[in-house]
């Protein structure tokens, strides 16, 4: 536990150790003011809530989370700070574990950022602010399982931008696997089992009922299954590169 805290510590305060950071925070911030106020409609649906924001959410993480993860292994490949880094003590998984975590946390923070919004709409109505305090865990659980993956993309490769790719790609299709236009294409060539498999891989459909208020026990295995999963990977990509 202490080799993960020394890891996160490291990497979180790299991540405001550049303007990088901010532009990002900032970025994310107008982004979301847009997709809530303009995109989503709020004022012509004359509902108090932040479900356009929310609904927006899923596809603004497509983008953004992969460009927080491209970093995390790339560059410690390209100036060579890997193999210092890997001479700790269980190096390799606490490693991944505190670059994770670090990730995490800046997400968490952007979302903070997003908190004048629900200021915004409980001066003007009257929502259900549990809903939406479920909504933000669901938005910071979906962000962990897209770190998870953009972190084993980064792993693969020395070039971030190759990272950044890949972890749009990745992501992109754990999103669009439960939309409605894969699924009814699905269903002209495969059968209905395997449209419920591909459905149940996908975060849209798990991300819904977070949305919603709803933590469903489905979602939650999603989550954790998915985020250990892409993290196990990770952890053997690294320790692949390391014995190449």
């Amino acid at each position: 536990m202490s080799d993960i805290l020394a890891v996160f510590r490291r990497e979180l305060s790299g991540y405001f150790a550049t303007p990088i950071a901010y532009v990002f925070l900032i970025i994310f911030v107008m982004l979301s003011g847009l997709f809530t106020f303009y995109v989503g409609n709020l004022y012509e649906r004359g509902i108090a809530d932040l479900q356009p924001f929310f609904i927006y959410v899923p596809w603004l993480f497509l983008v953004l989370v992969p460009a927080i993860a491209m970093r995390l292994w790339s560059e410690e490949r390209r100036t060579g700070t890997i193999e210092l880094l890997l001479t700790l003590p269980s190096a390799t998984w606490a490693a991944v574990g505190g670059k994770w975590l670090a990730g995490l946390v800046f997400v968490a923070v952007a979302l903070a950022c997003t908190v004048p919004l629900w200021i915004t709409v409980n001066y003007l109505g009257e929502p259900d602010n549990g809903v939406i305090a479920v909504s933000y865990l669901g938005a910071l659980a979906l962000a962990g399982v897209y770190l998870a993956i953009g972190g084993c993309m980064s792993a693969l490769t020395s070039n971030q931008v190759i990272a950044f790719v890949l972890g749009v790609a990745a992501c992109f299709i754990f999103v669009t696997a439960g939309t409605p236009i894969v699924l009814d294409g699905l269903r002209e060539i495969a059968p209905e089992p395997v449209v419920e498999a591909m459905a149940a891989l996908s975060a849209i459909t798990h991300y819904d009922g977070l949305q919603r208020g709803l933590i469903d026990l489905p979602a939650v295995v999603w989550t954790l299954s998915m985020t250990a999963f892409w993290l196990f990977a990770t952890g053997v990509t690294v320790e692949l590169k390391k014995g190449a």
